[in-house]
């Protein structure tokens, strides 16, 4: 049965760290903010959690005993789709690409502060929210049996279907994750219009300022992997060097 108390309800979010100080400073803060919280010092004590107790939003460490952080997260997201928000010391592209690529939906390089934990871990909520609202809708639509309206954005030979979550690339279905389509629907519904990594970043991820644009930039070269032929020559997501991207206006 469907709980209609969604939005009501205390969000409970699973803390992951080896760093017990770490995990106290979290649990005290986000606590403050009215959430529930959970703890794991490892990525197997992690997983089961997440697997039985099913938290609204996982802070994950990579660098954790027993399982890493990489793999607990490809784990759970095959287990159910929960906001993941990795943490690591590292403060490494690589980390992060691989991060975003197994399914992350944030990345907050250690030392962080709590103020901004506590803005992405709220910005991450309402995105996940949203999404449910609109899941909720469509399954209504469903049941109702009222005929669904095409909801599509076509662009030359890549077609989004905004109630699919899906993307066509000359005839075949890409796979993007939630936040990878939710980047490209943005800029796609503003096509012709350069969009500045700092707008993406509110609009898309919810920051309006303690976001890393950096995150935006690693998205978007993800996205250009599956729907480009050539990535270093573009044709639906463009740069606008020194400001941020835009996809071309098309007939």
């Amino acid at each position: 049965m469907e709980n209609n108390n969604y939005y009501d309800e205390k969000k409970t979010i699973l803390i992951v760290d080896d760093e017990q100080k770490i995990v106290d400073l979290l649990v005290h803060n986000l606590g403050r903010e009215g959430y529930n919280t959970l703890q794991a010092n490892d990525g197997q004590t992690a997983i089961d959690i997440a697997i039985e107790q099913r938290p609204d939003l996982i802070l994950l460490d990579i660098m954790i005993p027993r399982v890493d952080g990489l793999t607990v997260c490809k784990k759970i997201k095959n287990y159910y789709n929960v906001p993941i928000l990795m943490v690591s010391a590292k403060d490494d592209e690589l980390d992060k690409i691989v991060g975003l690529e197994i399914g992350a939906d944030d990345y907050i390089t250690k030392p962080f502060s709590v103020r901004e934990v506590v803005a992405r871990v709220k910005a991450n909520l309402r995105k996940s929210e949203s999404h449910f609202d609109n899941q909720r809708l469509n399954n209504e639509i469903e049941t109702k049996k009222e005929p669904r309206k095409q909801n599509l954005i076509k662009l030359g030979n890549l077609i989004l279907d905004l109630e699919k979550y899906e993307v066509n690339v000359d005839g075949n279905i890409v796979n993007l994750t939630l936040r990878e389509f939710e980047v490209l629907k943005y800029l796609a519904q503003q096509q012709g219009q350069v969009v500045t990594r700092e707008a993406l970043l509110e609009q898309v991820w919810g920051y309006e300022y303690y976001g890393d644009i950096r995150t935006v930039d690693v998205t978007v070269r993800r996205i250009r992997e599956r729907i480009e032929k050539d990535t270093s020559n573009p044709q639906y997501l463009i740069t606008k060097r020194g400001i941020g991207y835009y996809i071309p206006t098309f007939d």
